[in-house]
């Protein structure tokens, strides 16, 4: 893809069937202009963080190489939340999609709807496990390589399931 940056989404579900939604995201995901999905992490089971009483999501990771800016790549990413009927309700509450936009190249950008990279990021064992399968020499923004980061991290258990097929 000319003119395309590396990116890093994380996915994650916990209303109705997880597998298939995470599958159906990733499809449109892959069908969508500008992007190009490129690696896919192993499927984790995690508790939910945030204090809401729910159940357990199924979270991975997406390399993907784009040409859509930032902005244009958080629309889709809501366009496909929609699509899967994602409703934006009390905050860290259950969902059928959850996508965030992880990384997106070097850049750094902090608006009021879009932070890159994802701020909470470095703090997440559900986001950090997938990322370092996938991406074993990224170092993230704190200078830190994943695997260091993840070893840091108390408290948040991750099972690895497999495969998304």
């Amino acid at each position: 893809m000319t003119g395309s940056v590396e990116a890093y989404l994380g996915l994650g579900s916990n209303l109705g069937d997880r597998r298939r939604n995470l599958k159906e995201a990733l499809r449109i995901i892959g069908e969508s202009d500008g992007v190009s999905v490129e690696k896919l992490s192993p499927l984790y089971e995690t508790v939910a963080v945030g204090g809401v009483e729910q159940g357990d999501f199924y979270n991975m990771v997406a390399r993907i190489e784009t040409s859509l800016s930032p902005r244009e790549l958080l629309n889709m990413a809501h366009r496909v939340e929609e699509r899967l009927h994602r409703v934006r309700g009390e905050r860290w509450g259950p969902r059928t999609i959850d996508i965030d936009i992880l990384l997106y190249g070097d850049a750094l950008i902090a608006e009021k709807d879009l932070v890159i990279p994802h701020p909470e990021m470095e703090s997440r064992a559900f986001v950090l496990a997938p990322l370092g399968d996938i991406a074993p020499r990224l170092v993230l923004p704190s200078g830190c390589a994943v695997s260091e980061r993840l070893a840091g991290i108390e408290g948040q258990a991750v099972k690895i399931i497999g495969s998304l097929d």
